[in-house]
Order: structure tokens, then sequence, then C-alpha cells
């Protein structure tokens, strides 16, 4: 199974359902779910294969390779490869995906929108998703990070609701602005580089490059994935376009794409910059903190359900943030598997919020209150999702957020000390959050509204039921994944010549190494 082509064939499979789905007739909705749900399940297939193939004990670093010409003038090639990191966030599209087509089921007004157009949008979303994990060419990873922004676009803008095209025009204009940065490090890096793209090949290559030229490529990749993942002061295009894309898409935003900028970092800022990244790290770990803290009191007064839980996704990227800068081997698979364990939450919770929403009409808090009494079980999905996002002990991100936690406190321990007060706050915005509106007196105006009267139906079951197990789960046993991310994570470490600092112990009352 080594040899098989896994990676190529998932990128392409996701961009040839999307062929298929857009020439499926408007007034075929039906058939048109259908096949994208069903094509999100051989994509899922196919990866769970890949997973079991994964040599986790003595395996390479980069498993899976492959690698066809592209433009020899250049020396671009598609090259795809896969460490632990890559790894984990391709399994995570390919369990995200089926459960968002699935949430999104009614989310297209077939009187206005073309059903078969927002499926294969999603579709040719996770082709882009997939192939900016899994290219091992630093010029194909760049195209892919270009061109996930097409199929975002279109979805915010033509399928979104509010200020949907301020949000979509604003979502892209960031991320271009810091494509064009990585741009200009990315032809640096191959004039620099040996005028090759590959990543192996440009790892070895950099360390002959000038110190402060190297700072200015490493920063070049660095505002480009911090727009992206997005940290503060990066931050404000996320709100926007959470609050206005359809609640499946947003997950998908949140969930996946976000994650490109925390993974860009670890894979190419830190393994092609390591000087450069320990040079920045101060910066990066203040910006992180700050982005905690601030995110979270923003959070903590957002009347619209979806602003909310945008913002509380910048707060965690600040945990993320904290976590890759901390260089612990702890703190950097904290930081990997709260990457997983963040799409998974949060994921859960947009999609769970997008259901209150659809049935509502509104997003506003205000606007709710007391919806518990209506709908008991569907508000306890909700109360799950929502102490699933605070870390709750017992469910995943608790596990990612402690690894984190107590790797940066090692070697940083007064950024660990300030993080921890997000938590405190995140506590606030999220029970804040659930008892206006589930909780109390109902709202009266809720009973005139119909849909309100229906609780959560089986299609959604199906949708909250894979994440509710998969957080329960990797809560209680996550080894599977951490064994996964581990050697890749030390590699990083390496790459960027640190190592974790030896414990301590207290003998005959005093400390010793």
């Amino acid at each position: 199974m080594k040899d098989f082509p896994f990676l190529s064939i998932l990128t392409l499979l996701p961009l040839v359902g999307a062929g298929v789905v857009a020439f499926i007739p408007r007034k075929k909705a039906e058939l048109a779910k259908l096949v994208a749900l069903i094509w999100s399940l051989v994509v899922l297939v196919l990866s769970v294969f890949m997973w079991i193939a994964w040599t986790v004990d003595g395996g390479e670093r980069f498993q899976f390779r492959e690698s066809y010409t592209w433009i020899p003038a250049w020396g671009a090639n598609f090259t795809f490869a896969a460490d632990g990191i890559a790894l984990v966030m391709l399994m995570l599209i390919a369990i995200l995906f089926p459960v968002v087509i699935l949430a999104s089921w009614n989310d297209v007004d077939q009187s206005t929108r073309s059903a078969p157009a927002y499926f294969a949008l999603l579709l040719s979303f996770e082709f882009t998703m997939i192939g900016v994990f899994a290219a091992a060419d630093v010029f194909l990873f760049y195209v892919f990070f270009e061109i996930m922004l097409i199929p975002m676009y279109f979805i915010i803008g033509s399928f979104g609701t509010g200020q949907k095209q301020y949000a979509a025009v604003k979502f892209f204009l960031y991320s271009l602005v810091g494509g064009l940065f990585m741009l200009a490090s990315v032809i640096g890096l191959w004039v620099l580089g040996g005028k090759t793209f590959d990543f192996t090949k440009l790892a070895e290559a950099t360390a002959a490059i000038d110190q402060n030229t190297a700072r200015w490529l490493f920063l070049g990749f660095f505002v480009a994935f911090a727009i992206k993942a997005p940290f503060f002061p990066f931050h404000t295009w996320l709100p926007d376009s959470g609050g206005a894309a359809p609640a499946g898409a947003a997950a998908l935003l949140v969930g996946v794409m976000d994650k490109v900028g925390t993974f860009g970092i670890l894979r190419y800022c830190l393994s092609l910059f390591p000087e450069a990244s320990k040079w920045f790290a101060p910066a990066a770990m203040v910006l992180a903190v700050i982005g905690i803290i601030y995110a979270a009191l923003l959070a903590v007064g957002q009347n619209d359900l979806k602003r909310l839980v945008s913002y509380t996704s910048i707060a965690h990227f600040g945990f993320i943030g904290i976590g890759i800068f901390a260089f612990t081997t702890q703190a950097g698979t904290g930081a990997v598997l709260y990457m997983v364990n963040h799409g998974l939450a949060t994921g859960l919770l947009f999609i769970v919020v997008g259901m209150f929403v659809a049935r509502r009409g509104s997003a506003l808090v205000s606007d709710f209150g007391g919806a518990g009494k209506l709908m008991p079980v569907l508000a306890g999905v909700l109360f799950f999702a929502g102490l699933a996002s605070l870390a709750l002990p017992g469910t995943a991100p608790f596990v990612s957020e402690f690894l984190v936690l107590i790797g940066t406190f090692s070697t940083n321990p007064a950024y660990a000390v300030v993080a921890t007060l997000g938590i405190v706050l995140a506590a606030a915005y999220v029970l804040w959050m659930i008892q206006r509106t589930t909780q109390g007196t109902l709202n009266p105006a809720l009973a005139e509204v119909p849909a309100m009267s229906k609780d959560i139906t089986l299609r959604e079951k199906a949708v909250v039921a894979p994440l509710i197990v998969l957080l329960l789960v990797l809560g209680f046993y996550p080894k599977p994944v951490t064994d996964v991310i581990n050697p890749a994570v030390q590699a990083t470490m390496q790459d960027v010549g640190k190592e974790d600092p030896a414990p301590t112990v207290v003998a005959d009352g005093k400390a010793g190494g």
C-alpha cells in the first residue's frame, strides 16, 4: 500500500467530483447533494486506508512521496508527500467535508440559488485543501494556497447572508495581499536556494543564505500565514467572513482553512528559516498571547452567534501560536493536536449554531432565550459543543490545551500564565452564550416560530454524532493521533536546533538538574 499514489488521487478526486456535480441540472438538487455526499465519503474511505498504511515506528518523516514533472525550466514539480502533521490535517479534512455537506442539505434556497453550484464549490474547496497540505513543492503549495480563495469567495459572496459581498471581498483581499508577500519570498527562496522548489532540497540549501536575507524571507512567509491563521492583528477578516458565510462553510473556514496558516508556519517558517524563527519567536509569542485575551474579551461582548464563534477561534489560534513558538516537543505536539481538536470542536459548534439560526431566522443571541424548553436535545448538543470549545476535561481540546500550556511553561512561564486567563474568559463567553440562548425564561417570540418547536432531526443527529464521538474518544485516548504527530514535531524541532529542557527534580530540599 505504501506505493499507492494516495495523495495525488486524494487531491484530484474532489475536483472530478466538483465537475460532475456542477453539470447536474439545477432542478435535480437532491441528486447533486447525494452525489456530493457520496463523493466526499469516497475521499474519507481512501483517507482511512492511507492512515492505516502510515508507518509510525521507524518510518520516514515524509511518506507517500510522488513527483511528476511540471515546469522543468523552473524546477517546479507536482510533488506530494506527507509528514505526520500533514496526515492528521488530511484526515480532519476527510472527516469534516461529508459532515458539512450533510449539514448543508437544506441551506440553499433553490428559488434564488443553485444547489449543484453550491455543492460543487464545496468539493472544489476540498480539492484545494487537500492539495495545500499534501504539496511538498513550495511553488505547488503557493498555487494551492492562492486558489483556495476562489471557491470560498464565491461561497461567501453568493450563498452567504448579511453583508456577504463586503465579507467576501475583505476575505479575498486580505488573503491575496498575504499571498503577495509570500510570493516575493518564494521567488527569493528559489533564486538563493539553488533554483529548486523541492522542500527537502530547500531545507538543506537555506542554511547558506545570509542571516538578514533569511529573516526577510521568513517575514514574507509569516505575514501570509499569520493572515490566514488568523493571528492578531491580522484577524479582522474572520469575524466578517464567519458571520456572513453559511454555517457549514464557516465550519470549514475556521475548522480547516485557517489551519493552513499554522501548518505553514510549522512546515515552512520553522524548517526553512530556523534562525529567523528563533529571532522572531518573542514577538510571535506576544502577538499570540494578545490574541488570546483580546479575542476572548471581544467574544464576551458579541450578540451575533456566528461572530462570537469566530472570535473564539481567534483566541484558540493564540494557544496554537504559543505552542509553536515555545519550541518544545510537548508544546508543538499540543499545538498540532489543537489544530485537529479545534477543527472538530469549532466545526461542531458552528454547525449547531447554524441549526439554531436556520430555525429562528436570526443569529442574534437576543432573539433567543429559553430555546432549550422547545428543543431540549439540540440545546444539549449546543451545550456539549460549547464545553468542548472551552476545553472541558474529558473533551479532546483539553488534552491539546494542557500540552500547550505545560510545554510552554517549561520555557516561557510568563506567557503560559497569562494565556491561562483566556481559559477563564472562555468559560465566560461560552456559558453566557448558552445561558442566554437556551436557558432561562422562554422568549414568547420563539413560540410563534413553527421551526423552533422542531427538535433535532435524524439527519442532524447523523451530522453531530461522529464529531461528538471523536471529541470524547480523543479526549480520553489521543494516543493514536499523538503517535503520528510526535515524530514530525521532533523533526521540526531538530530543524530549528531546539532541544526539550531537561526536567528538574527536588532532592534533599535543593533543586537540581
